[in-house]
């Protein structure tokens, strides 16, 4: 069984970090990109960043960007996303998803990538 599992959320105050984990089971992802998405109460889902699968080409939202990174440690069969300087507005709960790009550096994630985690909830708060 294909799987996804997220980690790494919690509570943390304003201007704290987080390494959020996306953890493969049943597959590797050596050939996958993974995107990070998040959803916050009373707002549609929304794409944070994302990662091709040699990891060489990455993409984040313009309200993440200098703040998040993301990352793939293949070897792990895990990918990260470092969240630092948080804000409030970064409250919601984070997805991972994966799609087979084939190799393409073009790639780019989208709503309808075919494997879903079941988030984790992250908390900016003081």
């Amino acid at each position: 069984q294909l799987q996804l599992v997220e980690s790494g959320g919690g509570l943390v105050q304003p201007g704290g970090s987080l390494r959020l984990s996306c953890a493969a089971s049943g597959f590797t992802l050596d050939y996958y990109a993974i995107g990070w998405f998040r959803q916050a109460p009373g707002k549609e889902r929304e794409g944070v960043s994302c990662i091709n699968s040699s990891g060489g080409t990455t993409n984040y939202a313009d309200s993440v960007k200098g703040r998040f990174t993301i990352f793939r440690d293949n070897a792990k069969n895990t990918v990260y996303l470092q969240m630092n300087s948080l804000k409030p507005d970064d409250t919601a709960v984070y997805y991972c998803a994966a799609e087979d790009d084939y190799g393409s550096t073009w790639y780019r994630c989208r709503d309808g990538m075919p494997y879903w985690g079941k988030g984790t909830l992250v908390t900016v708060s003081s």
